[in-house]
């Protein structure tokens, strides 16, 4: 049960650490000054959200996330998230397919073979469905998440300044809202396809607080961190390396991968809810429905990076918003109709 348990952990990790989290500029959108509060706040919903999205998805035994949108909003409204999950899926995958190659381009990979280069690992992580995708995270979650922890944590604890009135002022603790919100999309399109591969109850538990706990600490010691760089962000699309510019260059070149693998489980969790959904529609086998996608997705490989992060994102987290209340009053909602 417990590992198991481990195993949906890192897979809602993945799926929410990608590219945008990964290189800060997620975190920065979002918080940044009086966001102590916020960040809290945030780890609290996040974690009733993936117990909540799970839960149901044991329940019902669902493969794809119509039948959890279902259950949560009856059929009139989940048929208008489904059309914005299919969009921001859509989206974000081709974005990150983007932001792979173009993270590529730091080892001189020109920006086309990159993008090649991960279409095709994308391809063959479809092939092996969700076990492919929960044993990639199962590798690369942890190693990113200590290496991400330490730089941050070094980072903190040599310029960050915490004072003890910083808690006084916490205006910023909307932001909270939002950000779980947009995070929410991608959870319920992933976790959704998880019911029937969950074996007990305890791993629901194990995996949402978690989750919580461990992207809680990570966005305090990253917006902290941020902070204390504010003057040198700007100067950087990925606000990460301006944490890391005193750092060594193959300190840098490991994060950089780093960075290339969560963009990369990103791509491959929006690939996987989204071949996942669509093959409810077009009975085709997973892994063909996958290379069409990536077919069409490849020619909006050009819209870039920090346009989806500056733009797509917070108009995201905005129309989640409902969605959110839904998933934190449903549990109340089951009680009172038993």
């Amino acid at each position: 049960m417990i590992a198991d348990g481990l195993k949906w952990m890192f897979l809602i990790i993945g799926t929410t650490i990608g590219a945008g989290y990964a290189s800060g500029r997620e975190i920065w959108q979002f918080f940044g000054h009086e966001s102590g509060l916020a960040i809290f706040i945030f780890s609290i919903l996040f974690m009733i959200c993936c117990y909540v999205v799970l839960k149901i998805s044991y329940q019902e035994q669902t493969e794809n996330y119509s039948a959890v949108l279902s259950k949560l909003m009856g059929p009139r409204f989940s048929k208008g998230y489904d059309v914005i999950i299919i969009i921001y899926l859509f989206t974000t995958t081709g974005i990150m397919v983007a932001g792979g190659g173009a993270a590529l381009e730091y080892f001189h990979v020109p920006f086309t073979a990159g993008i090649l280069f991960m279409a095709v690992l994308l391809f063959i992580v479809s092939i092996r469905g969700v076990k492919g995708l929960t044993s990639l995270n199962s590798v690369l979650m942890p190693v990113l998440i200590i290496s991400l922890g330490v730089i941050l944590f070094t980072f903190f604890w040599i310029h960050a300044d915490i004072q003890p009135g910083n808690w006084k002022s916490q205006s910023n603790w909307t932001s909270s809202l939002t950000f779980t919100s947009l995070n929410l999309l991608p959870l319920v399109a992933v976790l959704s396809a998880t019911g029937k591969q969950i074996k007990h109850t305890g791993e629901i538990w194990i995996a949402s607080v978690g989750s919580g706990l461990i992207l809680g600490g990570v966005s305090f010691l990253y917006n902290e961190s941020l902070l204390a760089a504010a003057e040198d962000i700007m100067l950087y699309e990925i606000p990460l390396f301006a944490l890391l510019e005193t750092y060594p260059s193959m300190v840098t070149a490991f994060m950089a991968v780093l960075l290339w693998t969560a963009i990369f489980t990103t791509a491959a969790s929006g690939l996987f809810g989204l071949s996942s959904r669509l093959r409810t529609i077009w009975p085709i086998p997973t892994w063909v429905l996958a290379a069409l996608l990536l077919c069409v997705i490849l020619p909006f490989t050009e819209l870039g990076f920090s346009r989806l992060i500056a733009f797509l994102y917070p108009i995201y987290g905005v129309l989640n918003l409902y969605l959110l209340a839904v998933v934190i009053i449903h549990p109340f909602f089951l009680n009172k109709k038993l």
